[in-house]
């Protein structure tokens, strides 16, 4: 066999064959033995190839399975991913290719589709994550995104998109959280300001995120911070309305004593910050420290102080009063017993007995009647003064009359000529005057039911006696106006001197000569003297009921001569 080898390094099976027929053929083996050992090496031979046959086998049926496996990767990968087409362009067709070509083939599909899966896993981690974080900071729990797992069984685009989708919801039902918690602050914070409460701390109470002193970058957002902020804003709204109402309550006693005590303006402009409120609403209220406890304190004690002061000063208040009554009385010549009045109210105040503001209000009332009194009587009283302002003018004209050297070239005739001519168009209007007014006095008398009276004397009397002083004046002037007509006469017929008419007869009527023009007071004695205007009843008293007119309509209206 060595020398074999050497001659031949790589023999065959035949020509080892030939070397082992020589062998015999020297050893002089039987044919029997050598049938026998040819048999014995087929059957070896047939041994390896069957062991090599079956060794091929396996590993063609590993080469298969890895295939398979492969394959069903491949599916597995495209499935998972949702991309049905990648990788069918890779042909599996065992009559095209071998087993390993079809392996080769396909490994870098799945490498290609390995590093897409774990782009896409780390996709759908970073979206879930961010869910996973939004839901924890709604609900509140600890929970980290990183203890996440993806399913890997369904890592498609559609199923990216709904993640992606249900990210922007809990994205914007954040913010709308936000937005509340921020109002819901905002709100904290002025509600504080108004009461003068601490905001840092109380907001710290309801989360530690919402002070902004701590550094803290996110907010808390969660169902039981909304809650506690909303429960913080009720609580502190209704400790603003029941502070407001004490502020209005006593805001609403600081301006009744204010006006009580006729408090001057500068006092009062001190407490404008709490004065302004006193009417305002719960939203009106925003000023910082406008229902602080310490303002309101202020407040009440400044209430009980001028509520101790009221009553040193009640009587100065109800005097001033009562001078302001007097004075509505004075203007529309209404005549009172200003003298127990003021006693009475002096003895009211100083007998501690009524209730200051009741006084006030009770001499408010009678100060509200007796302007609406007199603005009953303003026109009556108008017409008064345009009555009596004729009746002076009336009574320059007949002293004017009575001047015999009026036509002199003396110096301001021509002014005094002019006066004239306007008083006696004045004068010419008198009786229109009058009866205007006795219609207007009527009228109120039968609408009030009560006898309108001039300084304490009644108008229509007054007028009565000036109409009979008019008339009786009238004829005076008529019969002067005869008497010199006659002597005239009886000059020119040579009669001489020896006629002499009746001596006119004079009437004085309140110290008024002339009896032109009443006084500014007229006295009740004038109205009644010689039973002229006013008669006696049956029981001997006086009647003060108004008596009617004299009807001066026929009268002539002619002025002053």
């Amino acid at each position: 066999m060595e020398a074999v080898d050497a001659e031949d390094p790589q023999p065959t099976c035949g020509s080892l064959l030939q070397q082992l027929q020589k062998l015999w053929d020297e050893v002089g083996e039987s044919d029997e033995e050598r049938d026998k050992m040819l048999l014995q090496l087929e059957q070896e031979c047939s041994d390896v190839y069957k062991r090599k046959i079956s060794c091929a086998v396996k590993c063609r049926a590993k080469l298969l399975q890895e295939l398979a496996d492969a394959k069903a990767e491949l599916s597995s990968l495209q499935a998972s991913l949702g991309d049905k087409t990648f990788g069918k362009e890779i042909s599996t067709d065992k009559t095209s290719r071998t087993i390993k070509e079809q392996l080769a083939a396909i490994e870098p599909a799945l490498e290609k589709l390995w590093k897409q899966k774990e782009e896409r896993v780390k996709e759908f981690f970073d979206v879930q994550s961010q869910i996973q974080k939004i839901r924890n900071e709604i609900s509140r729990t600890s929970d980290q995104p990183e203890s996440l797992k993806v399913d890997d069984s369904d890592l498609s685009l559609k199923k990216l998109d709904e993640f992606g989708v249900q990210l922007q919801e809990l994205q914007k039902e954040k913010s709308e959280r936000l937005h509340k918690v921020l109002e819901l602050v905002s709100t904290v914070q002025n509600l504080c300001g108004v009461l003068g409460v601490d905001f840092l701390s109380t907001v710290a109470e309801v989360h530690p995120s919402l002070n902004d002193s701590t550094g803290t970058q996110s907010k808390s957002i969660s169902n039981d911070t909304l809650s506690r902020l909303a429960k913080t804003v009720l609580v502190l709204k209704g400790e603003t309305q029941q502070r407001l109402q004490k502020l209005q309550e006593l805001g609403a006693q600081l301006i009744d004593l204010w006006n009580l005590m006729e408090t001057p303006k500068e006092e009062r402009s001190v407490f404008d910050h709490v004065t302004c409120n006193v009417s305002a609403s719960i939203d009106e209220v925003i000023c910082p420290g406008s229902l602080a406890r310490d303002l309101i304190q202020q407040i009440a004690v400044e209430v009980e102080r001028l509520d101790k002061l009221k009553f040193s000063r009640m009587k100065e208040i109800a005097l001033r009063r009562q001078a302001e009554l007097e004075d509505i009385f004075a203007r529309a010549h209404i005549e009172i017993d200003t003298e127990a009045a003021r006693e009475k109210i002096v003895a009211l105040t100083e007998s501690g007995n009524v209730e200051p503001a009741e006084l006030l209000a009770k001499m408010d009332d009678e100060i509200a009647k007796a302007r609406e009194e007199a603005s009953s009587r303003s026109e009556i009283l108008d017409k008064i003064e345009k009555w009596m302002s004729a009746c002076e003018e009336e009574s320059w004209l007949d002293d004017y009359n009575r001047d015999e050297n009026r036509y002199n070239a003396c110096r301001g005739a021509h002014l005094n000529l002019k006066h004239a001519e306007k008083a006696r168009i004045l004068v010419s209007k008198i009786p229109a005057i009058v009866e205007s007014l006795v219609n207007k006095t009527q009228a109120w008398e039968q609408d009030r039911g009560t006898t309108f009276t001039y300084d304490g004397v009644p108008l229509l009397a007054m007028l009565d006696e000036y109409m009979m002083l008019r008339h009786d004046r009238e004829d005076q002037k008529r019969r002067l106006r005869e008497q010199k007509k006659l002597q005239e006469q009886s000059k020119e017929h040579g009669l001489g001197c020896g006629f002499s008419p009746g001596k006119p007869s004079t009437k004085k009527a309140n110290g008024n000569s002339n009896g032109a023009a009443p006084s500014r007071r007229l006295s009740l004695s004038g109205c009644y003297q010689n039973g002229s205007s006013r008669s006696t009843n049956k029981d001997g008293k006086r009647d003060t009921r108004p008596v009617a007119p004299v009807n001066y309509v026929a009268i002539s209206k002619e002025g002053s001569t």
